[in-house]
């Protein structure tokens, strides 16, 4: 990975004027990297420029841009001598070193480190077709378990509402002493499945109170078809976006996907000096795998090409991501550490910096500055669907009770209506019309089954 740097050399000139002003002129040198520091002609532009223009700005001092040398971070070697950007610093060949530097113990003992700009960590980047394999039940994500039991609360009052219509209707069993009543509660509830499915199943109702009913049924049941076919459509077309590797535990306990990280970074010494189990088993995959990169450009690549995940620096990572559609960052960041600017050891310059930081930060510059940089290209990814909840369907279950109650009633009034008509007929009390009338049609079931049996018998006979 390549580093910005802004080594920072001051320079002290005093402008004679009324109140003897001294200004400081640094003079910075940096590495190309997108987006902290790129060339745009004859200047430089990036996070790292627009927030040293911001610390000019509050610190009043001015500065020139040049290219390091070496192009590193800072590493030392076997003799203890620094290089890179922290080398700079520490020979006193230049004053600050502004650029995506990790604070770490090492680096503190021999510069001085300002208050972080940005807060960073270690994440997997991976493809987004990865995903995980679909579940035997699946299909029933479309609804929420509270749906699945509204619609199951649907099913039964329905066929019941349909029985019970049925044998109070005149209109639909008019001779319950003779005849026998179709619309059992079985045979109500296959009615009822056969109309959610869009099959069918006869007999169907001939009153008025039971059509009502069906027609109710049937309008719930194709709004009810039409959204499960729409919600289960849209949560398989965004099942790339369920990652099997979620994070390390399940990067570490499985074996289909090779991963690795930069050689020689600080990513991968965190794994090699942790103690944790699984980064301890990751690391040990990786040098046995011999599965490194030997830049950032190749990682991407691998990525890319798929069944590989990158280990590397959250923030590099989102930014790849922004750039390359095919590409996610999971969400688990761990090792989380900032980018800070050093200082020579000692420098009151330090201090100052990190007040400025600070205040940008909590004037939301920062956030601003980042939110520039690492402007995605790509185009928003459809939501994943949730599943839909009983509120979604609200006004059907509504339409769906109405349309029960409203049949219900008018089976009880055609009843009723009966009854008197009789009553008046046979000039008998009216209430004592409607009791027998109820207890002829709300027998039990055996008194149907033994009056089947008497007429299959005949039949027979």
């Amino acid at each position: 990975m390549h580093a910005v740097v802004l080594l920072c050399i001051c320079l002290y000139s005093i402008d004679i004027d009324d109140d003897s002003e001294v200004r400081i002129v640094l003079l910075c040198l940096t590495l190309q990297q997108d987006p902290y520091t790129m060339s745009k002609g004859s200047q430089m532009e990036g996070y790292c420029m627009d927030l040293l223009s911001e610390l000019a700005k509050k610190l009043d001092f001015k500065y020139n841009v040049h290219l390091v040398k070496d192009g590193s971070y800072g590493r030392q070697d076997e003799t203890g001598a620094w290089n890179g950007m922290i080398g700079e610093v520490v020979r006193k060949e230049a004053d600050l070193a502004i650029a995506p530097l990790t604070l770490t113990a090492a680096r503190e003992k021999v510069v001085g480190m300002t208050k972080p700009f940005m807060q960073t960590g270690i994440s997997i980047l991976l493809r987004k077709d990865i995903s995980e394999e679909a579940g035997i039940f699946d299909f029933l994500n479309a609804f929420s378990v509270e749906t699945w039991v509204g619609i199951l609360a649907a099913y039964l009052g329905t066929a019941i509402s349909i029985c019970v219509v049925a044998r109070l209707s005149p209109c639909e069993w008019s001779q319950p002493q003779t005849e026998e009543n179709s619309f059992t509660f079985s045979h109500s509830l296959w009615y009822t499945a056969g109309a959610l499915t869009l099959q069918g199943a006869g007999p169907h109702p001939k009153a008025l109170s039971g059509r009502i009913i069906c027609c109710t049924w049937w309008l719930f049941g194709l709004v009810l078809l039409a959204c499960y076919f729409s919600n289960l459509s849209t949560s398989q077309g965004s099942d790339s976006n369920q990652l099997m590797v979620k994070g390390f535990e399940d990067l570490a306990n499985q074996q289909g996907i090779e991963y690795g990280t930069l050689s020689g970074s600080s990513t991968l010494a965190f794994f090699k000096n942790s103690n944790n189990p699984t980064y301890r088993r990751i690391y040990e995959h990786m040098e046995r795998a011999k599965s490194f990169v030997s830049s950032m450009d190749e990682g991407v690549r691998r990525a890319k090409e798929g069944n590989f995940a990158f280990i590397g620096e959250s923030v590099s990572l989102d930014l790849v991501a922004a750039r390359h559609c095919e590409l996610v960052r999971v969400h688990e960041v761990i090792g989380m550490r900032g980018y800070s600017i050093a200082g020579t050891l000692g420098s009151p310059m330090l201090k100052n910096l990190s007040v400025a930081i600070l205040e940008l930060s909590e004037a939301g510059e920062l956030a601003y500055l980042r939110s520039k940089w690492w402007a995605s290209s790509c185009m928003a990814d459809a939501a994943k669907a949730s599943p839909m909840q009983p509120h979604s369907l609200k006004g059907m279950f509504l339409v769906l009770a109405l349309g029960l109650g409203l049949g219900v009633l008018l089976a009880v009034l055609e009843l009723t209506t009966k009854s008197r008509s009789n009553a008046r007929e046979q000039r008998k009390s009216y209430c004592t019309v409607l009791s027998d009338e109820l207890s002829q049609r709300l027998r039990t079931t055996a008194t149907n089954k033994k009056r089947s049996q008497e007429t299959a018998d005949k039949d027979k006979a």
